[in-house]
């Protein structure tokens, strides 16, 4: 088995087109496993009122603040984000395809998937009412299921206005969300709804970064640097000397949360988290040359939003199924210790295996259904991930091997 693996990726090393920048697709892959991560470490299902609750850790132990520093990588997957889009447009342009058959193209691979959660996820609450699952357990279970989609919605709005933002400064949504803040936090004023404006603009500036990074004005190390120092510095006196939590992910029952709507301290976490990116992206590109490396990130990608979609659903039914056994530590017990730290640990192997099962079934909800064509470039086999990233952007209009592909 271990040399199947490794004459596997060997055949995905070989056949990866030479002009394709790993660095970016490696930082895709760790933004979307720190959001699995972090999503598994804080999040807890505890039975209250003969019902099941959510229940974090950070508010019992609010130490664990720097957990949501790690794992909350959003802004990264914002950067990767803007940076594809900008680049696919303009390849789209220049081989002659409308803007309309490029955000179908687009949009198609990453909405497909939302079928099938909606789908089963209807079924489930269906089933659940018919059994008499109290109302606050089905809420509970279908907010955590379902909130994966706030993130695809923006995402997906922001990809279609991409031809508005291939010249737009991150300075302006940023002057935006500093102004909605002030009125927010500074001078207690403007509608109730006025927060919601940064769901729009708090996460235009990390894809209006990666806007520059395609127009190649984030190449220098300086660059990087200045995003990262700056960002940090910015975070620190905001949550130090402002008033913001120190958490970047919501804490249940706290009075203000960073990311929703997302705040002025969670977008210059983010321009740090891009500044560290942008700096690790030479060191990626290196250890993307390792084939077993590579192969591994090149199947997160192909499968993202497969991943990011099911990992809430992977929990759920780890701590549903397991509930008939008696309340286990760290999966049915309060996030009130240390104790519920290392345990919870303990469950994430079980948590990997179970989103395994649900990767096998709906996967090909995301990559679809293609024909086979004869492998090319010295590679022999048909390998899906080969073929996915030596495929056409659109088969159809004769736009071949595109290094944009999501």
């Amino acid at each position: 088995m271990p040399h199947a693996i490794r004459r596997g990726a060997d055949r995905v090393d070989a056949a990866t087109p030479a002009s394709r920048d790993r660095a970016v697709d490696a930082l895709r892959a760790l933004a979307i496993l720190g959001v699995v991560l972090g999503h598994w470490l804080v999040t807890a299902l505890v039975p209250q009122d003969g019902a099941l609750r959510t229940a974090s850790p950070l508010r019992q132990l609010p130490w664990l603040a720097p957990v949501s520093w790690a794992f909350q990588t959003l802004a990264v997957f914002f950067l990767v984000g803007g940076h594809v889009a900008t680049r696919s447009l303009a390849s789209a342009r220049a081989g002659g395809l409308s803007y309309g058959v490029w955000l179908r193209t687009r949009l198609t691979r990453l909405l497909r998937p939302v079928l099938a959660l909606l789908t089963l996820w209807t079924v489930a609450a269906a089933a659940l009412l018919l059994s008499g699952t109290p109302f606050g357990t089905l809420h509970t279970l279908l907010k955590l299921a379902l909130s994966p989609l706030w993130f695809l919605l923006v995402f997906a709005a922001l990809t279609a206005a991409t031809p508005l933002l291939v010249r737009l400064s991150p300075l302006w949504p940023l002057a935006v969300v500093l102004h909605v803040d002030i009125l927010r936090f500074g001078l207690h004023t403007g509608p109730s709804w006025l927060g919601w404006v940064n769901v729009a603009a708090g996460w235009l500036v990390p894809y209006t970064l990666g806007a520059a990074w395609t127009r190649g004005e984030l190449e220098s190390r300086r660059a990087a640097r200045a995003l990262l120092l700056g960002g940090t510095a910015a975070t620190a006196l905001l949550v130090t000397f402002a008033g913001y939590p120190a958490s970047m992910v919501g804490v249940p029952g706290a009075p203000v949360s960073n990311l929703n709507p997302p705040t002025m301290a969670a977008v210059t976490f983010g321009l740090a988290q891009c500044g560290l990116a942008l700096l690790l992206r030479d060191r990626l590109r290196r250890a993307m040359g390792r084939p077993l490396a590579w192969a591994a990130v090149a199947l997160v990608n192909l499968s993202a939003m497969t991943v990011f979609l099911w990992h809430q659903t992977a929990l759920m039914t780890t701590t549903a199924a397991a509930l008939a056994t008696g309340r286990l530590p760290g999966l049915h017990t309060g996030p009130d210790g240390l104790g519920w730290v290392a345990a919870r640990l303990l469950w994430l192997p079980v948590f990997t295996a179970v989103l395994a099962l649900y990767w096998a079934v709906f996967r090909s909800c995301e990559q679809g259904t293609r024909r086979h064509r004869p492998a090319s470039g010295g590679a022999s086999g048909g390998s899906r991930v080969v073929h996915v990233h030596r495929g056409t952007a659109v088969a159809d209009h004769g736009i071949r091997h595109s290094p944009d592909r999501p």
